[in-house]
């Protein structure tokens, strides 16, 4: 026998997870954390007994349930289960899994359809942080086929539209939270942002990099990575997240300018492995920085002008756009607007399974606590 959890794996964006009703998971953050482990199958490397894909990209949870909150929809806590390790961390968002909170809500009943499209108000719980998803469901029904394209993504699918609505400084307390926009950290120039994920900016010149290497190859540079990260430990606790060292915050981002027609060109760090695109609200948070005169970013930024820019964030796998409304200099920067487009796929519904020792399903014990 084992313990069958009501779970869908979904493609969110360019990740791919889990996601739960929050009410189908043990309420103990411990065991909860232990079931999710025995889910994806870490601390394995190959995450062999479990459905996790041996990637960070593809070892994501998204639980989901009824908002506690006036005015809200849903709840989605985002949960990283570490690839390696018997750590799952709840510290950041996930832009990417969030495209598939809507889609996945609606599915599951906890929010009804409301015409053709629908918006689907959500609290981001790891940054207590607002969106509003709007879900394309004609005829009430949710469909994820369209033609809205997403690089990192094969093919087309419905277009998800995300509006965040209150992001700016939501894990640092403050867009800029070491109160400067730039500083020097072990002889390199960084600043420090949070417009809906801490980023430490930096550019890719100052490593002696161009900027365009291959993600595999900034990977292989066992130097540059133990430099990033030192400068990572250094810099977590003067952007108020404390001690960093068993966190995925802040990313590490080296930006140059831009390859491909884009506003600039990124290589971003979660922390350790290098993405093969970016991240949805890192995206966000580095197109703020290039629109500060005076950030690493803006120094390799070509951008539109005026207060309302379309911004395209380069990366490996191709660009990410972003719709930014700001003003005000890096003093005074209101950011009234961020929204983006993403898409997401239903893969596979049914019971994830996990040994009953973890969990027996009902006590809201692990097995061997619940007998004795």
């Amino acid at each position: 026998m084992q313990t069958r959890i009501p779970a869908a794996l979904m493609r969110g964006g360019t990740s791919k997870g889990l996601y739960f009703v929050a009410s189908d998971l043990p309420a103990d953050l411990a065991l909860r954390d232990r079931v999710l482990l025995a889910a994806m199958g870490s601390p394995d490397l190959r995450q062999i007994d479990g459905v996790g894909g041996a990637d960070p990209l593809t070892s994501k949870v998204a639980i989901v349930g009824p908002s506690t909150s006036p005015g809200v929809d849903i709840d989605y806590l985002f949960a990283q289960v570490v690839v390696g390790e018997a750590r799952v961390d709840t510290a950041p968002n996930c832009g990417n899994m969030l495209a598939g909170v809507g889609p996945f809500a609606l599915e599951q009943g906890l929010v009804e359809p409301s015409g053709d499209s629908s918006t689907v108000r959500i609290r981001m719980v790891n940054s207590d942080s607002l969106c509003d998803q709007t879900v394309q469901t004609p005829g009430g029904t949710v469909t994820y086929e369209g033609d809205a394209r997403i690089d990192g993504a094969p093919g087309t699918a419905a277009p998800v539209l995300i509006d965040f609505l209150d992001v700016a400084g939501s894990a640092c307390g403050s867009l800029l939270p070491t109160g400067a926009l730039r500083e020097s950290v072990d002889g390199i120039e960084v600043t420090c942002i949070d417009n809906g994920m801490p980023v430490a900016i930096m550019a890719a010149s100052s490593f002696g990099l161009t900027g365009n290497e291959a993600p595999a190859a900034l990977e292989a540079d066992t130097a540059l990575r133990a430099r990033i990260e030192a400068i990572r430990l250094q810099i977590g606790p003067t952007m108020n997240l404390g001690d960093v060292e068993d966190k995925v915050v802040p990313k590490m981002c080296l930006v140059s300018a831009p390859a491909s027609g884009g506003a600039l060109n990124t290589r971003c760090f979660i922390p350790h492995r290098c993405h093969a695109a970016i991240g949805v609200l890192a995206a966000v948070t580095v197109a703020t920085a290039a629109t500060i005169e005076g950030s690493v970013a803006h120094d390799v930024a070509r951008l539109p002008p005026g207060p309302r820019r379309t911004i395209s964030v380069e990366h490996p796998s191709g660009e990410f756009t972003v719709e930014l409304e700001a003003e005000g200099d890096a003093g005074s920067l209101e950011v009234r607007r961020a929204a983006l487009l993403r898409t997401a796929r239903r893969l596979f519904e049914g019971n994830v399974l996990i040994p009953r020792e973890v969990w027996d399903g009902e006590s809201g014990l692990p097995r061997a606590e619940a007998a004795a």
